[in-house]
């Protein structure tokens, strides 16, 4: 836990952090459906519990799927099977600008499976103690969320036809981010994430003119409220609105396999920590041990020659279920025994 705050914050480290973002891969190990993982707090806990001791990386990842928000405004939710991912079914929440203001007030206490979630986030703070760095996902950002309540399609089109509309959701969907992120960290978070990927698909011009400036008010907000270190998550190459997540006021960014690190280093200023970025398929579930090591090597090195001291090495998306357990092994003993890696 100590080290990657060390990490984070840019003081010296005796080696290298490592926090792979394992969220599904941790109900594989621990041989329960996906379903079970996300609707009981007890088998989600106990499976990111036994995926720390198994394999002890120096973080910890708490969430279950991009709907728990959506779903505490209410979404409705479904399971395609047993052992797959929950997801958005049925018509959309939002139609019109009236179903935004029949969204009730956030309450993590009582509404969807945020207090399911809260509870296994105290239940593996409890199990752990100062042992790991404990990560937090909220789920999504303002205009991601946005996109799972009303239809990427229909948002997009509102976006030039009634931006009014946009903004209002967008409101909305702040308070609720604000408001689980906040009581992640009182569970016991010691980062507080999310993902803003549907962001990115506005391109550079819209992003920075409605999706950036939610991001900066929740950021705001959450580090205000809270005091704790928020990342931005974004999938697929950052590249093109990079300098625009610099400006959103988050401490750290993930970036996914698909940014070129070099080109990142040269635009991320050096007071923001870069969690990332290997690739979870065909790195992490495919490669060997060996490509793990090299893909290590080189992340670090990258990291060092653009005297970029705030890292952590990870994955740049969540882990496959799929990923063998010594290539996760692999990556972990490489942060331990870096520099000294054949």
């Amino acid at each position: 836990r100590e080290l990657v705050k060390r990490a984070l914050s840019g003081l010296p480290v005796p080696r290298p952090a490592v926090g792979p973002l394992a969220v599904h891969y941790c109900a594989k190990l621990a041989g329960v459906s996906l379903r079970d993982y996300t609707l009981k707090p007890v088998v989600l806990a106990d499976c990111v519990i036994r995926y720390h001791r198994k394999f002890r990386p120096d973080a910890v990842w708490m969430s279950a799927d991009t709907w728990v928000n959506a779903q505490a405004m209410g979404a409705a939710v479904a399971f395609p099977g047993d052992d797959q991912p929950l997801g958005g079914t049925g018509e959309p929440l939002i139609k019109t600008a009236a179903d935004i203001d029949r969204i009730p007030v956030p309450d993590p206490s009582s509404q969807g499976r945020w207090p399911l979630m809260l509870e296994a986030m105290r239940r593996i703070r409890k199990a752990l103690g100062d042992e790991v760095f404990l990560v937090g996902c909220f789920d999504q950002y303002p205009f991601s969320l946005a996109c799972a309540v009303m239809g990427i399609e229909s948002v997009m089109v509102a976006v030039v036809e009634d931006p009014a509309m946009i903004r209002r959701l967008l409101e909305r969907c702040a308070d609720y981010t604000v408001a689980y992120a906040c009581a992640l960290a009182e569970a016991g978070a010691d980062m507080l994430s999310g993902g803003a990927s549907s962001g990115a698909l506005l391109g550079p011009k819209l992003y920075r003119e409605i999706a950036l400036p939610f991001e900066q008010q929740v950021i705001a907000r959450i580090k205000a409220k809270t005091g704790l270190p928020v990342s931005l998550h974004m999938c697929g190459n950052a590249t093109p609105i990079l300098a625009d997540m610099v400006n959103s006021g988050a401490d750290v960014l993930e970036m996914d396999q698909r940014t070129d690190m070099r080109d990142a280093c040269r635009v991320i200023p050096r007071h923001i920590a870069i969690w990332g970025n290997l690739d979870p398929v065909a790195v992490l579930a495919q490669g060997t041990p060996q490509d793990l090591v090299r893909a290590a090597k080189e992340f670090i090195q990258t990291m060092n020659a653009a005297g970029h001291q705030r890292f952590v090495l990870s994955s740049g998306c969540t882990l496959a279920m799929e990923t063998p357990d010594e290539n996760l092994h692999a990556l972990i003993n490489a942060a331990r025994n870096y520099p000294n890696l054949n």
